[in-house]
């Protein structure tokens, strides 16, 4: 999709060379990518203490506790 924004040139060049990428495009990419995982995170972040797992290790990784005794 192509679209038009003002981005301030110095800002875009210094995030481009500091993320190592060649081009603009790839520069303004990798920061959306990074703004959406980063507001992934933030939303699981914020479920921390609020869920109440009630998950058995050994039977989720497919370990039987009996087939051990």
């Amino acid at each position: 999709m192509r679209t038009t924004i003002d981005i301030p040139e110095q800002l875009l060049e210094k995030a481009r060379q500091g993320a190592g990428l060649r081009t603009k495009q790839e520069t303004v990419t990798r920061a959306l990518h990074e703004l959406i995982q980063r507001n992934a995170f933030e939303g699981l972040r914020r479920l921390a203490g609020k869920v109440d797992l009630d998950v058995d290790i050994a039977v989720a990784r497919g370990r039987n506790k009996r087939a051990r005794r």
